[in-house]
């Protein structure tokens, strides 16, 4: 059976966590999700949204997710849509679900008028990496990706 994707709910907050931690994990980094349920809700549901998310069901049950949010390109003078993450279940890859997440989320990107869908994907996810560049996506390797946290964010605004 194909993926079914639709926006997803309030009551989809807990799946939602669960699929953060199953990412984390599968990106080695298991104890870097700080997010909790009542977070999730307020960033995906109270006014106004942080960003969106969609589940992906097979059979009737949550198989995959992606979240999203808006960002602006002054070079396109538009906005854009950014993929934060996007998870498919062990169990259910493979069976086009990431595919019709994609898919649904460049639909968005068009129907909105948006310029650019863009993501970052780790350097070793070689399965992912691939699986984007058969669906046309292109890497940007001249830019890097620059952070500032914790300490360093409180000592860069002078609060430190």
């Amino acid at each position: 059976m194909t993926a079914s994707i639709r926006p997803a709910t309030p009551a989809d907050v807990p799946t939602i966590l669960r699929f953060v931690r199953e990412l984390a994990a599968f990106e080695r980094a298991p104890d870097a999700v700080k997010a909790s349920e009542p977070m999730l809700h307020a960033a995906l549901f109270e006014a106004p949204p942080a960003a969106e998310a969609l589940i992906a069901e097979r059979d009737g049950a949550a198989v995959g997710f992606a979240i999203f949010y808006v960002t602006f390109s002054t070079w396109t003078g538009r906005r854009g849509l950014w993929l934060d993450d996007l998870y498919v279940a062990p169990e259910a890859r493979g069976h086009g679900v990431g595919a019709a997440l994609l898919a649904r989320l460049a639909g968005i990107a068009l129907d909105r008028g948006y310029a650019r869908f863009e993501w970052w994907v780790l350097d070793w996810n070689t399965p992912a990496i691939d699986f984007y560049r058969a669906k046309g996506a292109i890497a940007q390797d001249e830019w890097t990706v620059q952070r500032v946290e914790g300490e360093a964010l409180v000592t860069l605004a002078g609060r430190g």
